[in-house]
């Protein structure tokens, strides 16, 4: 180690040695702004501390000018290399000269504690773009010999982690490319995190309590301020969901609200960082005042003549030992590419549907200013597209390919008119409608709850549509090209905004999805079962290999309407078509239960709704068709089995042929079950069927009438041999409010202590009875922090969306391994 380069000296000669982190913070540090001071282990004594390793394993006696020959799709060899590597680093004994020289450094900074960050960068960084974000994590430490050395060595080896591996060799980067340098800087208490991010018509502040690890591991809903660029003033200020906080452990993180702090979990390998449950009073207060909101506008108005019109930085609210004030502190710079190189759409490609819309030969440019609609962020992502509008519900709409489709609310039933939409904007509707449903299965943005949106927009504009913030712009035209600044993501906290594409275009996931299957030895093993809600065929190969344990929710009425053709069950009955229906229904279920066998698949039974489903054709007098004044209270699930058995009788039907061709990996899930008659008329129906002849087959109901909280033990008696919460239905009858009525989005609240003592009743109940009990309605998506009180209850499993199974499986592991320190440390304690 022949130098460490001071963060506040470092050259543009010098960025390939300390990485691009240290190299901005350096620069933006150099010119005046708030940085805490610190220094660079560089790049170049990773290598030269890996020289002096003595390695049988070739690929380890080549570094770094090894190619990386590794079957990254082989996750046996590619654990098995990662973990001997990881180990050799850690294992061996950092040069005692080397740690003479960082003792003597950090010492003299008199901190109860040191942060060391990973700094990248690419050899090459001309030629490739990539982005690292999360990829890489900071260390804590203690300003101790041992702790120090034990930091830096983990900061190298996340290099050698077998995800990073997979993301080196994706990315076609080669080991000699890179240098991991590592940034020193002294670390104490914060009392609040988060990010900022500029572009020339609007800043974004986002804040959490604490250290920004609660925000990088998507345990919190940040705060969220909205502010016009140019005047300052704060446009909206919405309250995040804050629970819990990060801090030094044995110290407040937030000296005034020491009293309110609740130790939870303080990390065994560094003892170092601790987890502080928040007082609901904590919960209901802004992270930031007012001072610290103009401090932000003032920095970052400063940036600009620095950094340009577009960039994100990464701050900390900390107590300076100078000052009786806390103050603000850069903790990472992405100046953003420009306006002009984000997003470029010509005229050419636009789709005009009218002449409102500039013609063709018009060459302008469009750009966004403020947006002409808020609602709510019901499904994420970013998308670009001209507007079709629709003034009445019960128009069947014909969409064009690629546009974003306008209108009163969705049914169900068109979902698959839906299939070609680039994104979704209604006026009525929650975040648990079935707007919000269809939107985030078919992934595509959306924003619903948007007053007025059908007269406020004209079919033909131009739009962009936010699902991440709610928020609807109509673009105008300026020029030749579409220019739209996208945001950027930090490694620190991990804020991440969806890019920008094409017109009508988004961010897809791949069809091959990176994660692994949950039995790979990459993925943290898992004992709550993690599993996803379906219904359409087409998502089958994308989400079969994500680490889930089956399909804990398959749709059957939006499955179904792949197989209906625009007619309602009983009218193929009416016609004499049972039989091939029955087949078509077969045909389909197989298709999930042969794509995720042996897992289970939890199919969930029709539960039609007379007004969800109106372009459904039935097929003889409308006299005899199913209406009702109140379909959330009206003949449907296990009642209008009931009253008519004959479409249920024609599920099982198709569910015992599956049985008979082999599956046995098919389970029955019956909907809105308000008594325990209800129920036995069900099971003396899937007797009948044969279904229960298959020793695997599990005959489950929803819970999701407040009923179930009083007649669990009936139901076990009666033969319910599991259940799964519906937290959308349960909410809105515990508290008397529709959750199709955006009106009322405030009211409609899973976390309300009402909804949440029923799902631990329930939970607990089911417990005793020795039943499983799952969970698979939205809350534990909204709201993951409430995962740590699941899986504390004991729930066995909990399914959700596609999109959102990395994040819940990451908080499943999180919430257990907590669990497993807290019983550890108690056990210890006796």
């Amino acid at each position: 180690m022949d130098k460490l380069y001071k963060l506040d000296q470092i050259q543009p000669t010098e960025r390939i040695q300390v990485g691009d982190k240290a190299f901005h913070l350096s620069r933006v540090m150099q010119q005046g702004y708030p940085v805490i001071p610190g220094f660079v282990v560089p790049g170049d004594v990773l290598w030269e501390f890996l020289s002096t390793l003595n390695s049988t394993e070739p690929l380890m006696a080549e570094l770094p000018n090894s190619s990386l020959h590794i079957d990254v799709d082989d996750s046996h060899q590619l654990q098995h290399f990662a973990q001997r590597l990881q180990q050799k680093i850690i294992s061996a004994t950092l040069p005692s000269e080397w740690l003479q020289i960082l003792l003597e450094v950090t010492q003299q900074w008199r901190s109860p504690a040191l942060i060391f960050r990973p700094s990248l960068a690419l050899k090459d960084h001309t030629t490739k773009d990539v982005k690292i974000a999360g990829l890489l994590e900071a260390q804590v430490c203690k300003c101790e010999a041992e702790a120090v050395a034990l930091a830096l060595k983990s900061c190298w080896c996340q290099l050698f982690r077998a995800r990073s591996l997979l993301f080196w060799q994706r990315h076609q980067i080669e080991w000699r490319e890179l240098n991991l340098a590592v940034l020193v800087q002294p670390f104490g208490n914060v009392i609040a995190s988060g990010s900022l991010n500029y572009n020339a018509e609007e800043i974004e502040i986002k804040a959490s309590w604490g250290l920004g690890i609660a925000l990088t591991r998507g345990e919190v809903l940040p705060d969220c301020y909205l502010i016009d660029a140019e005047t300052g003033a704060v446009r909206s200020s919405q309250l995040g969901n804050k629970m819990l906080a990060y801090g030094l452990a044995n110290s407040p993180f937030q000296p005034d609200l020491t009293p309110c702090a609740i130790p939870l979990l303080v990390y065994a390998e560094a003892n170092c960082l601790q987890t502080y449950l928040l007082s609901e009073k904590q919960q209901q207060e802004y992270a930031l005042n007012q001072r610290n909101i103009q401090q932000l506008i003032q920095l970052a108005w400063q940036l600009k003549s620095d950094l340009g019109s577009a960039f994100t930085i990464e701050w900390t609210l900390a107590q300076s030992n100078n000052s009786a004030q806390p103050q603000i502190y850069i903790t990472q710079v992405t100046a953003n590419r420009t306006q002009e190189s984000e997003l470029r759409i010509e005229n050419s490609q636009f789709r005009i549907f009218n002449s409102s819309s500039p013609p063709a030969h018009h060459h302008s440019t469009p750009h966004t200013s403020n947006p002409i609609i808020k609602g709510l962020a019901a499904a994420c992502g970013r998308v670009v597209g001209n507007a079709y509008v629709i003034s009445h519900s019960d128009q069947k709409p014909e969409i064009p390919p690629k546009a974003i489709l306008v209108a009163p609310a969705i049914a169900p039933d068109w979902l698959p008119l839906l299939q070609q939409a680039a994104g979704i904007v209604t006026q009525h509707g929650g975040l648990t409608s079935h707007s919000a449903i269809l939107a985030r299965e078919l992934g595509i943005p959306a924003v619903v709850n948007a007053t007025n949106a059908t007269q406020l927009i004209q079919t033909g504009e131009l739009l962009v549509l936010d699902g991440d913030r709610g928020e609807v712009y109509r673009v105008s035209y300026t020029d030749n090209e579409l220019r739209i600044a996208g945001g950027a993501g930090g490694e620190d906290i991990g804020t991440h905004h969806s890019p920008l594409t094409s017109t009508g275009a988004q961010a897809k996931t791949p069809t091959h999805s990176p994660l692994l299957r949950r039995h790979s030895p990459l993925a943290t093993p898992i004992a709550t079962q993690l599993l996803v809600n379906l219904s359409q065929p087409s998502l089958i190969e994308r989400v079969k290999n994500l680490p889930v344990d089956g399909v804990g929710l398959l749709r059957s009425e939006l499955m179904g309407l792949n197989v209906l053709a625009g007619q309602h069950p009983k009218a193929w009955i009416e016609q004499g078509r049972r039989a091939e229906l029955v087949e078509l229904w077969q045909d389909i279920i197989s298709q999930f239960t042969r794509a995720f066998a042996p897992r289970p698949i939890f199919y969930r039974s029709l539960d039609w709704r007379s007004h969800e489903f109106p372009s459904l054709s039935f097929g003889y007098e409308p006299s005899m068709s199913h209406t009702t004044t109140n379909p959330l209270l009206g003949q449907h699930g296990a009642f209008s089995y009931v009253k008519d058995a004959s479409i249920f009788d024609l599920e099982l039907e198709a569910l015992a042929a599956m049985q008979q061709s082999g599956y046995t990996n098919i389970h029955l899930l019956l909907p809105f079950v308000r008594t325990v008659e209800e129920f036995s008329f069900c099971r003396r129906r899937v007797e009948q069927a044969g279904l229960t002849n298959v020793a695997e087959f599990q005959l489950w109901i929803m819970a999701e009438v407040p009923s179930i909280l009083f007649l669990l033990p009936e139901f076990v008696k009666a033969g319910v041999q599991g259940i799964s919460i519906g937290t959308n239905d349960l909410t809105q009858l515990l508290l008397g409010v529709d959750r199709d009525e955006g009106e009322l989005a405030a009211a409609f609240d899973e976390r309300h202590p009402v909804v949440m003592q029923a799902i631990a009743q329930i939970i607990e109940m089911a417990r005793s009875a020795q039943i499983p009990c799952s969970i698979c309605g939205q809350a534990p998506v909204r709201y993951p922090e409430l995962i740590d009180s699941l899986v504390r209850w004991g729930i066995t499993s909990i399914s959700v969306e596609p999109e959102a199974v990395e994040q819940t499986y990451t908080a499943i592991a999180r919430a257990e391994q907590r669990l497993l320190l807290e019983a550890a440390r108690n056990s210890f304690r006796s």
